[in-house]
Protein backbone atom coordinates (compact mmCIF):
# COMPACT_ATOMS: atom_id res chain seq x y z
CA UNK A 1 0.00 0.00 0.00
CA UNK A 2 3.05 2.33 0.05
CA UNK A 3 2.29 3.57 3.54
CA UNK A 4 5.55 5.53 3.54
CA UNK A 5 8.15 6.85 1.12
CA UNK A 6 11.31 8.91 0.97
CA UNK A 7 9.99 11.74 -1.18
CA UNK A 8 12.00 14.40 -2.97
CA UNK A 9 11.06 17.52 -1.03
CA UNK A 10 13.60 20.09 -2.25
CA UNK A 11 11.15 22.08 -4.38
CA UNK A 12 13.94 24.49 -5.37
CA UNK A 13 15.82 21.66 -7.05
CA UNK A 14 12.64 20.17 -8.50
CA UNK A 15 11.91 23.57 -10.02
CA UNK A 16 15.19 23.41 -11.93
CA UNK A 17 15.26 19.73 -12.84
CA UNK A 18 11.65 19.47 -14.00
CA UNK A 19 11.04 23.01 -15.28
CA UNK A 20 8.15 23.38 -12.86
CA UNK A 21 6.96 26.66 -11.36
CA UNK A 22 6.85 26.79 -7.56
CA UNK A 23 3.35 27.66 -6.33
CA UNK A 24 4.64 30.08 -3.68
CA UNK A 25 1.12 31.15 -2.75
CA UNK A 26 0.18 27.55 -1.91
CA UNK A 27 3.28 27.07 0.26
CA UNK A 28 2.70 30.36 2.08
CA UNK A 29 -0.95 29.47 2.67
CA UNK A 30 -0.01 26.06 4.10
CA UNK A 31 2.65 27.48 6.43
CA UNK A 32 0.38 30.33 7.53
CA UNK A 33 -2.39 27.87 8.41
CA UNK A 34 0.09 25.80 10.37
CA UNK A 35 1.02 28.87 12.43
CA UNK A 36 -2.63 29.82 12.98
CA UNK A 37 -4.33 26.46 13.45
CA UNK A 38 -1.63 23.83 13.89
CA UNK A 39 -2.31 20.26 12.82
CA UNK A 40 -0.46 20.50 9.51
CA UNK A 41 2.47 18.11 9.22
CA UNK A 42 5.38 18.71 6.88
CA UNK A 43 8.78 17.12 6.40
CA UNK A 44 11.93 18.77 7.68
CA UNK A 45 13.28 18.62 4.14
CA UNK A 46 10.39 20.71 2.83
CA UNK A 47 10.81 23.20 5.67
CA UNK A 48 14.55 23.43 4.99
CA UNK A 49 13.82 24.17 1.33
CA UNK A 50 11.42 26.92 2.40
CA UNK A 51 14.14 28.51 4.51
CA UNK A 52 16.58 28.39 1.59
CA UNK A 53 13.94 30.02 -0.59
CA UNK A 54 13.90 32.99 1.77
CA UNK A 55 11.29 35.70 2.09
CA UNK A 56 7.98 35.04 3.83
CA UNK A 57 8.37 31.26 3.51
CA UNK A 58 11.58 31.33 5.53
CA UNK A 59 10.01 33.68 8.09
CA UNK A 60 7.00 31.39 8.63
CA UNK A 61 9.13 28.27 9.05
CA UNK A 62 11.59 29.94 11.43
CA UNK A 63 8.75 31.30 13.58
CA UNK A 64 7.15 27.86 13.74
CA UNK A 65 10.44 26.21 14.72
CA UNK A 66 10.96 28.78 17.46
CA UNK A 67 7.48 28.04 18.80
CA UNK A 68 7.99 24.28 18.57
CA UNK A 69 11.33 24.48 20.37
CA UNK A 70 9.80 26.46 23.23
CA UNK A 71 6.92 23.99 23.60
CA UNK A 72 9.27 21.01 23.53
CA UNK A 73 11.54 22.58 26.12
CA UNK A 74 8.55 23.06 28.40
CA UNK A 75 7.59 19.42 27.94
CA UNK A 76 11.20 18.39 28.57
CA UNK A 77 11.15 20.22 31.91
CA UNK A 78 7.84 18.53 32.79
CA UNK A 79 9.18 15.05 32.00
CA UNK A 80 12.46 15.72 33.84
CA UNK A 81 10.46 16.60 36.96
CA UNK A 82 8.33 13.47 36.53
CA UNK A 83 11.49 11.36 36.29
CA UNK A 84 13.04 12.96 39.36
CA UNK A 85 9.84 12.43 41.36
CA UNK A 86 9.70 8.79 40.29
CA UNK A 87 13.32 8.14 41.24
CA UNK A 88 12.81 9.72 44.64
CA UNK A 89 9.74 7.56 45.20
CA UNK A 90 11.63 4.41 44.20
CA UNK A 91 14.26 5.07 46.85
CA UNK A 92 11.50 4.83 49.43
CA UNK A 93 9.45 2.00 47.95
CA UNK A 94 9.25 0.24 44.61
CA UNK A 95 5.74 0.72 43.20
CA UNK A 96 4.22 0.03 39.79
CA UNK A 97 3.35 3.71 39.32
CA UNK A 98 6.87 4.90 40.08
CA UNK A 99 8.38 2.31 37.75
CA UNK A 100 5.97 3.30 34.96
CA UNK A 101 6.67 7.00 35.49
CA UNK A 102 10.40 6.33 35.39
CA UNK A 103 10.15 4.29 32.18
CA UNK A 104 7.74 6.60 30.36
CA UNK A 105 9.46 9.85 31.30
CA UNK A 106 12.89 8.48 30.36
CA UNK A 107 11.59 7.47 26.93
CA UNK A 108 9.87 10.80 26.38
CA UNK A 109 12.96 12.75 27.43
CA UNK A 110 15.05 10.93 24.82
CA UNK A 111 12.41 11.52 22.14
CA UNK A 112 12.04 15.22 22.96
CA UNK A 113 15.80 15.75 22.86
CA UNK A 114 15.93 14.21 19.37
CA UNK A 115 13.08 16.45 18.17
CA UNK A 116 14.73 19.58 19.54
CA UNK A 117 18.05 18.60 17.94
CA UNK A 118 16.28 18.01 14.61
CA UNK A 119 14.71 21.47 14.70
CA UNK A 120 18.16 23.01 15.11
CA UNK A 121 20.12 20.61 12.88
CA UNK A 122 21.36 21.92 9.53
CA UNK A 123 22.97 18.74 8.19
CA UNK A 124 20.36 16.84 6.11
CA UNK A 125 19.46 13.23 6.86
CA UNK A 126 17.39 10.80 4.83
CA UNK A 127 14.63 10.66 7.44
CA UNK A 128 14.04 14.38 6.85
CA UNK A 129 12.28 13.49 3.57
CA UNK A 130 10.25 10.50 4.70
CA UNK A 131 6.50 10.96 4.44
CA UNK A 132 3.63 9.06 6.03
CA UNK A 133 -0.13 9.39 5.58
CA UNK A 134 -1.24 12.78 6.86
CA UNK A 135 2.06 14.50 6.01
CA UNK A 136 2.31 17.15 3.30
CA UNK A 137 4.66 16.50 0.40
CA UNK A 138 5.61 18.32 -2.78
CA UNK A 139 3.67 17.10 -5.81
CA UNK A 140 4.07 18.01 -9.49
CA UNK A 141 0.75 18.96 -11.10
CA UNK A 142 -0.15 20.97 -14.21
CA UNK A 143 -2.28 24.03 -14.86
CA UNK A 144 -2.86 25.43 -18.34
CA UNK A 145 -0.35 22.92 -19.65
CA UNK A 146 2.48 24.12 -17.39
CA UNK A 147 4.11 22.11 -14.61
CA UNK A 148 3.55 23.36 -11.11
CA UNK A 149 5.00 22.36 -7.71
CA UNK A 150 2.46 22.37 -4.91
CA UNK A 151 2.36 21.05 -1.32
CA UNK A 152 -0.36 18.45 -0.72
CA UNK A 153 -1.32 16.13 2.07
CA UNK A 154 -0.60 12.44 1.54
CA UNK A 155 -4.07 10.98 1.97
CA UNK A 156 -6.71 12.14 -0.50
CA UNK A 157 -9.99 13.70 0.63
CA UNK A 158 -12.09 13.90 -2.54
CA UNK A 159 -14.00 17.09 -3.24
CA UNK A 160 -17.56 17.01 -1.98
CA UNK A 161 -16.88 14.55 0.83
CA UNK A 162 -17.17 15.50 4.53
CA UNK A 163 -13.98 16.03 6.52
CA UNK A 164 -14.84 12.92 8.56
CA UNK A 165 -14.09 11.00 5.36
CA UNK A 166 -10.46 10.89 6.51
CA UNK A 167 -11.46 8.84 9.55
CA UNK A 168 -14.01 6.67 7.77
CA UNK A 169 -11.61 5.83 4.94
CA UNK A 170 -8.06 6.04 6.37
CA UNK A 171 -6.55 4.15 3.42
CA UNK A 172 -7.11 6.84 0.82
CA UNK A 173 -3.40 7.60 0.62
CA UNK A 174 -3.34 4.88 -2.07
CA UNK A 175 -5.62 4.49 -5.09
CA UNK A 176 -5.97 0.99 -6.50
CA UNK A 177 -5.66 0.94 -10.27
CA UNK A 178 -8.56 -1.48 -10.59
CA UNK A 179 -10.79 1.11 -8.94
CA UNK A 180 -9.71 4.24 -10.83
CA UNK A 181 -12.87 4.31 -12.93
CA UNK A 182 -15.04 3.50 -9.92
CA UNK A 183 -14.19 4.95 -6.52
CA UNK A 184 -11.71 7.43 -8.03
CA UNK A 185 -13.69 8.47 -11.11
CA UNK A 186 -13.88 12.06 -9.86
CA UNK A 187 -10.08 12.34 -10.01
CA UNK A 188 -8.97 9.86 -12.67
CA UNK A 189 -8.87 11.66 -16.00
CA UNK A 190 -9.23 15.02 -14.27
CA UNK A 191 -6.58 15.80 -11.64
CA UNK A 192 -3.28 13.94 -11.90
CA UNK A 193 0.03 14.45 -10.15
CA UNK A 194 3.49 13.00 -9.68
CA UNK A 195 5.36 12.39 -6.43
CA UNK A 196 9.09 11.88 -6.88
CA UNK A 197 10.60 9.42 -4.42
CA UNK A 198 13.74 7.34 -3.97
CA UNK A 199 12.34 4.60 -1.70
CA UNK A 200 9.03 3.23 -0.49
CA UNK A 201 8.05 1.08 2.46
CA UNK A 202 5.50 -1.69 2.98
CA UNK A 203 4.21 -3.71 5.92
CA UNK A 204 4.52 -7.45 5.24
CA UNK A 205 4.01 -10.65 7.18
CA UNK A 206 7.22 -11.79 8.84
CA UNK A 207 6.19 -15.44 8.54
CA UNK A 208 5.86 -15.83 12.30
CA UNK A 209 2.47 -14.28 12.79
CA UNK A 210 3.90 -10.79 13.12
CA UNK A 211 4.68 -7.83 10.93
CA UNK A 212 7.83 -6.33 9.50
CA UNK A 213 8.56 -3.20 7.47
CA UNK A 214 10.44 -3.66 4.21
CA UNK A 215 12.25 -0.92 2.33
CA UNK A 216 12.15 -1.04 -1.50
CA UNK A 217 14.69 0.75 -3.70
CA UNK A 218 14.96 0.71 -7.52
CA UNK A 219 18.11 -1.17 -8.51
CA UNK A 220 18.76 1.46 -11.19
CA UNK A 221 19.07 4.14 -8.52
CA UNK A 222 16.77 6.42 -10.52
CA UNK A 223 14.13 8.48 -8.69
CA UNK A 224 10.63 7.08 -9.11
CA UNK A 225 7.93 9.12 -10.85
CA UNK A 226 4.97 7.87 -8.83
CA UNK A 227 1.62 8.36 -10.53
CA UNK A 228 -0.88 10.11 -8.24
CA UNK A 229 -4.41 11.47 -8.16
CA UNK A 230 -5.28 14.62 -6.25
CA UNK A 231 -8.26 16.70 -5.25
CA UNK A 232 -8.99 20.24 -4.07
CA UNK A 233 -11.41 20.14 -1.12
CA UNK A 234 -13.42 23.07 0.22
CA UNK A 235 -15.73 23.14 3.22
CA UNK A 236 -19.20 24.16 1.98
CA UNK A 237 -19.87 25.72 5.40
CA UNK A 238 -16.59 27.61 5.42
CA UNK A 239 -15.61 26.33 8.86
CA UNK A 240 -12.49 24.46 7.77
CA UNK A 241 -9.58 25.53 5.54
CA UNK A 242 -9.28 24.33 1.96
CA UNK A 243 -7.20 21.20 1.45
CA UNK A 244 -5.18 19.86 -1.48
CA UNK A 245 -4.47 16.16 -0.98
CA UNK A 246 -3.28 13.22 -3.05
CA UNK A 247 -3.10 9.46 -3.34
CA UNK A 248 -0.42 7.28 -4.96
CA UNK A 249 -1.74 4.80 -7.52
CA UNK A 250 -0.90 1.14 -6.90
CA UNK A 251 -1.14 -1.84 -9.24
CA UNK A 252 -0.62 -5.58 -9.16
CA UNK A 253 2.78 -6.29 -7.56
CA UNK A 254 6.02 -6.53 -9.45
CA UNK A 255 7.29 -10.14 -9.26
CA UNK A 256 10.09 -9.31 -6.81
CA UNK A 257 7.68 -7.35 -4.58
CA UNK A 258 5.20 -10.24 -4.59
CA UNK A 259 8.03 -12.63 -3.69
CA UNK A 260 8.87 -10.44 -0.70
CA UNK A 261 5.33 -10.82 0.61
CA UNK A 262 3.45 -7.73 -0.55
CA UNK A 263 0.49 -7.64 -2.93
CA UNK A 264 0.68 -4.10 -4.41
CA UNK A 265 3.29 -1.86 -6.04
CA UNK A 266 3.25 1.86 -6.83
CA UNK A 267 3.18 2.81 -10.52
CA UNK A 268 6.50 4.31 -11.62
CA UNK A 269 5.73 6.02 -14.93
CA UNK A 270 8.22 6.67 -17.71
CA UNK A 271 9.60 10.22 -18.07
CA UNK A 272 8.31 10.48 -21.65
CA UNK A 273 4.75 10.13 -20.36
CA UNK A 274 5.05 12.85 -17.72
CA UNK A 275 3.25 15.68 -19.51
CA UNK A 276 0.54 13.43 -20.94
CA UNK A 277 -0.13 12.13 -17.45
CA UNK A 278 -0.20 15.59 -15.86
CA UNK A 279 -2.55 16.91 -18.57
CA UNK A 280 -5.21 14.17 -18.80
CA UNK A 281 -7.12 15.42 -21.81
CA UNK A 282 -7.29 12.16 -23.74
CA UNK A 283 -9.41 9.04 -23.45
CA UNK A 284 -9.21 7.01 -20.25
CA UNK A 285 -7.85 4.14 -22.34
CA UNK A 286 -4.85 6.32 -23.22
CA UNK A 287 -4.24 7.08 -19.55
CA UNK A 288 -4.52 3.40 -18.69
CA UNK A 289 -1.96 2.77 -21.40
CA UNK A 290 0.47 5.16 -19.68
CA UNK A 291 0.02 3.23 -16.45
CA UNK A 292 0.58 -0.08 -18.23
CA UNK A 293 3.74 1.19 -19.92
CA UNK A 294 5.37 1.81 -16.54
CA UNK A 295 9.01 1.36 -15.57
CA UNK A 296 10.17 -1.97 -14.11
CA UNK A 297 13.50 -1.15 -12.45
CA UNK A 298 13.54 -4.21 -10.13
CA UNK A 299 12.85 -3.18 -6.56
CA UNK A 300 15.48 -4.50 -4.20
CA UNK A 301 14.24 -4.87 -0.66
CA UNK A 302 15.60 -5.18 2.83
CA UNK A 303 14.22 -5.00 6.32
CA UNK A 304 13.88 -1.36 7.28
CA UNK A 305 16.03 -0.10 10.14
Amino acid sequence: MCYSAVAFEDFLRLHLEHEATIDIEAYEKMYSERMERGGIKTTKAMDDAAIRHGGNLAKLVKEWRTRQTAELEQELFKQAKRLADAERALKVKETKKALNDQRISSTKIDQIKVRIADLKREEPKERDSRIFPGVHSTVIVAEAGKRLLRPMRYGCRPAGKPSLYDIKYPGTYNARRDNLEGFWKGQFGHSHGIMIATKFYENVDDGQGGNQVLEYVPRTGEPMLIACLWSHWSDPKGNEPDLDSFAAITDEPEPEVAASGHDRTIINIKPEHLDDWLNPEGFLSHLQGILSDKRHPYYEHRKAA
